[in-house]
């Protein structure tokens, strides 16, 4: 009995996720009962999930900007490797809540009865801008403001590192406090089947079958922009940057998409993922650091898919997004995936932060917990053949480079 293995956690939210529709379908005529009895233990949740969201982003940016020290000593091999992280991302994301503005007539809009919701006067670019640098250092935190929390991390992981020596110990106490969190984050994230129970099944009972059939649209959704972000994106960039034809890239990064798809795992996909860039011809020193640094900060399978949940959750609450808080969506899901990549449980909590940041109700999350497994296998695949193809830019960019100073100097 001892060696009996624990059911998942993403199996748990499942089948938390089919009780919660099936009480809520028989909970019809109660919804007011689930609503007073049910829904606050749900709620409870999303108090716990709100209060870990900050800690976990300003910790794991400072963590992670240490931990790319050895990468500015391979100079032009680290800029080349985040710059084009951070643009596929922004594409992706940008792409997700395209998709999700295509599909939003399908969306339903659902009742609520404790939702108040006003929209925020138009923000000017230049007011985003500004609203990026926070003027006081505890009320980012306090108010969750996403884009100054960022910077905050940002700003005060690059001084740690500037101070080398002496910044050593104040790194070590970082370090040792995003440890700490994230072991909280484990603990309330074993509270998610309890959750997506208690805040799934006041809103079927108050919809009914209408939830349903939204999930099986905003899924359909995800996958098509996961498909023309693999096909158009990196295609593009094999081609363009890499020099190497779309059509051999595929058929030799196919055994890696497969093994990600089944395990929804980046990192359980490493070893197979580079052998696939091995095959290409990409130098091993190359492959392995750009891969692993990818599983840790490349999320763009996961940008998409807080694009379109964005979109999917503004719409089930009937709220019009702005083209300033789609800016807004956009900037916080790129910069927000070097910090929150790897974490266990980042799909949840980067939607947390990203829905936070323009005001969308984080119940929301609900919706879509459930199948988040199957959100996470097809995002997995994403991310992973997004790592292969910054391997191969980089790669061919870099032998360029060489070249060209090699023929300098002749």
């Amino acid at each position: 009995m001892k060696n009996q293995k624990k059911l998942p956690l993403a199996a748990q939210i499942f089948i938390a996720l089919i009780l919660g529709i099936a009480s809520g379908m028989l909970l019809q005529g109660h919804a007011a009962a689930a609503e007073s009895y049910i829904k606050p233990f749900g709620t409870i949740f999303l108090n716990l999930l709100k209060f870990i969201v900050v800690p976990i982003v300003l910790f794991s940016i400072m963590d992670g900007m240490f931990s790319l020290k050895d990468a500015g000593k391979i100079g032009s091999i680290g800029l080349m490797t985040i710059v084009y992280y951070l643009f596929t991302t922004a594409l992706a994301v940008t792409i997700g809540m395209g998709g999700g503005m295509i599909f939003r007539r399908f969306f339903p809009v659902l009742q609520t009865t404790d939702l108040v919701y006003e929209a925020a006067a138009p923000v000017s670019i230049m007011d985003t801008i500004v609203n990026i640098f926070p003027s006081n250092f505890i009320a980012p935190m306090s108010s969750a403001a996403m884009l100054q929390v960022i910077f905050m991390a940002l700003l005060i992981g690059m001084s740690i590192n500037i101070l080398g020596k002496d910044g050593e110990p104040a790194a070590r106490a970082i370090s040792s406090f995003y440890r700490v969190f994230i072991k909280c984050m484990e603990l309330i994230l074993k509270l998610s089947p309890v959750g997506v129970f208690c805040l799934i099944c006041p809103v079927v009972a108050a919809n009914g079958a209408a939830v349903l059939g939204s999930l099986a649209m905003v899924l359909l959704a995800a996958y098509i922009c996961y498909a023309v972000h693999i096909i158009v994106v990196y295609s593009f960039s094999v081609k363009i940057l890499g020099g190497i034809s779309p059509a051999e890239f595929f058929k030799a990064e196919l055994p890696a998409m497969i093994f990600a798809f089944s395990s929804a795992s980046s990192v359980g996909t490493l070893p197979v993922n580079l052998q696939s860039c091995r095959k290409m011809g990409a130098p091993k020193e190359i492959a392995s650091f750009v891969l692993p640094l990818g599983a840790t900060i490349n999320m763009d399978g996961t940008a998409i898919y807080q694009g379109v949940c964005a979109i999917f959750i503004a719409s089930c609450f009937g709220i019009e997004l702005t083209l300033g808080e789609m800016a807004v969506i956009v900037l916080t899901a790129t910069l927000a995936s070097i910090g929150t990549a790897g974490v266990p449980g980042a799909g949840m909590v980067m939607l947390a932060m990203v829905l936070t940041s323009v005001g969308l109700p984080v119940e929301g999350i609900a919706l879509v917990a459930g199948v988040d497994r199957i959100f996470d296998m097809g995002r997995t695949v994403v991310n992973i053949t997004g790592d292969a193809s910054c391997v191969m830019a980089v790669s061919n960019l870099l032998r360029k480079k060489e070249s060209k100073a090699a023929s300098d100097n002749t």
